[in-house]
């Protein structure tokens, strides 16, 4: 399988392309304006106590002050929860934890979403390219991604002897099969950093930023380029110096793959990549077999909804739904990604009466949800054919980076109809008529709504003046919307 990353750089924004055998499955954007805060560490200030939420409200300098729950102030060790899972952890209040004015480093786990605020952490995680260092908790994890055991115990072996005099670490997916020299190395990185970490943060005042993380070009790099990468390519000089560079000091092994694009044609033109962004902002997905997908994304969750469309099948109505909703599966996986869809998701196959079917789609969901990044939890179908699941949501989604709301329908995705507009139009000059003693009145309207009160509400509207006994005068208006109307006395 080929896989590629695409870099293309502008002074305005910063797009990031992951590529398998040509087809665009994964898209990072990062405008200069707004850059993500995930990652970030600041020196907060706690703004509110919420005992009613049992979350506070901390200033880290942003328009919006960002939210603290009690769960990410306080850790839990799993694995004695699991030894004794009858001592139940005791519940621990808010306000015995925090107060207004109190000073606590704090990190972004999630970037404002919408109307919401960050979403901050007081359990400080500091990311290298193999390892993550936990200061203050001298644990070693594996990444539950890496499946073999003698080499999770190797992994292991080599994290022991490490020092943490600064805290414990997490090994990352990506070191599966590295030498005990670059974990070691990355480890002494991480400790130098969060030296640095501890110093600024005892020196800068509150709601300041103590640590930015890296810019997204070298996220990538740190993040995603691993074995099955095959190249990343960028399309403007200053980046792939910068990414070079970076590489050869922290990720010496992927140098080599870092290329730089010269050619006139649009890099994202490679693999059509403007177009796919076009369809990842549409509601309708259309499916290889004549099938299609109907995506709508609301505040509270995401649907989904699998069609058979033009799919007629070779053998009978059972077996065409069974494919369409194994093909589904498949595109839905990729939607998500691309979407970068999150939280609560519901997926509304086609119906199934064979239980084994069921089960298999199912099954091929979850298999294909394993590439995806960001964790994923997914429920048994249920008796209507349902499947609810839920995926990671950290940062704005494709359409609410991209898109806005539609000024003319405020988002609702439908307009009434002119018909609709003149009742309420003739309902309008009854009530106008009804309060005041006029001679007449003007509507002021769309040219869609004044042309069918010309012709086919024309009867209507001649009946409502006379029996008023009152003038109506029609007035286009080219700059009203069709929902948009005013009646005016004269």
């Amino acid at each position: 399988m080929s896989q590629e990353i695409l870099v293309n750089v502008t002074p305005q924004e910063t797009r990031v392309a992951m590529v398998e055998n040509g087809v665009l499955q994964e898209l990072f954007i990062e405008r200069a304006n707004s850059r993500g805060l995930v990652g970030n560490i600041y020196k907060g200030k706690v703004a509110r106590v919420m005992p009613g939420m049992d979350a506070a409200f901390v200033d880290i300098g942003m328009d919006k002050s960002a939210f603290l729950h009690v769960s990410d102030i306080l850790h839990v060790d799993a694995a004695i929860i699991a030894e004794k899972p009858e001592v139940q952890p005791k519940r621990i209040l808010i306000g015995e934890l925090l107060r207004e004015g109190q000073e606590l480093l704090v990190q972004v786990i999630k970037d404002p979403l919408g109307s919401k605020g960050a979403r901050l952490t007081t359990q400080i995680t500091v990311p290298s390219r193999f390892l993550v260092l936990i200061p203050n908790d001298g644990n070693v994890g594996i990444s539950t991604k890496i499946e073999d055991e003698p080499e999770r115990e190797r992994l292991r072996a080599l994290l022991e002897p490490l020092p943490r005099d600064c805290g414990g670490y997490i090994v990352r997916t990506v070191a599966e099969g590295v030498s005990g020299d670059r974990l070691q190395w990355d480890a002494e990185f991480l400790r130098k950093l969060w030296a640095r970490i501890v110093e600024r943060s005892q020196s800068v005042g509150a709601t300041q930023l103590v640590h930015n993380d890296l810019p997204l070009i070298l996220r990538v790099l740190r993040d995603l380029v691993g074995d099955s990468i095959d190249r990343v390519l960028v399309d403007t000089a200053d980046s792939y110096r910068g990414m070079r560079e970076f590489a050869e000091s922290y990720i010496p092994e992927i140098a080599g793959r870092i290329e730089f694009y010269k050619s006139e044609r649009p890099l994202f033109d490679l693999y059509s990549i403007e177009d796919e962004i076009q369809k990842a902002l549409q509601r309708k997905v259309l499916l290889k077999s004549g099938g299609y997908l109907i995506i709508d994304q609301t505040e509270s969750m995401t649907t989904i909804d699998i069609n058979t469309g033009g799919f007629i099948g070779r053998r009978n109505l059972e077996e065409t739904i069974y494919k369409t909703n194994l093909e589904a599966a498949q595109a839905i996986a990729r939607q998500l990604r691309l979407r970068n869809l999150g939280g609560i998701i519901i997926i509304d196959f086609i119906d199934m009466l064979d239980e084994e079917h069921k089960r298999q789609v199912r099954r091929a969901l979850v298999s294909a949800l394993e590439k995806d990044y960001a964790r994923t939890q997914v429920s048994e179908m249920s008796e209507l054919g349902l499947v609810e699941m839920t995926r990671k949501r950290t940062r704005e989604s494709l359409e609410h980076i991209l898109c806005e709301p539609c000024p003319t329908c405020s988002g609702r995705g439908s307009l009434r109809t002119a018909e609709t507009v003149c009742y309420d139009i003739f309902r309008e000059i009854l009530r106008v008529s009804k309060l005041y003693d006029i001679k007449g009145v003007t509507v002021v309207a769309s040219e869609k709504v004044t042309g069918l009160l010309l012709d086919e509400q024309s009867a209507a509207l001649a009946e409502l003046s006379g029996l008023l006994n009152t003038a109506v005068r029609l007035q286009a208006e080219t700059t009203y919307t069709q929902e948009n109307y005013d009646v005016v006395m004269a």
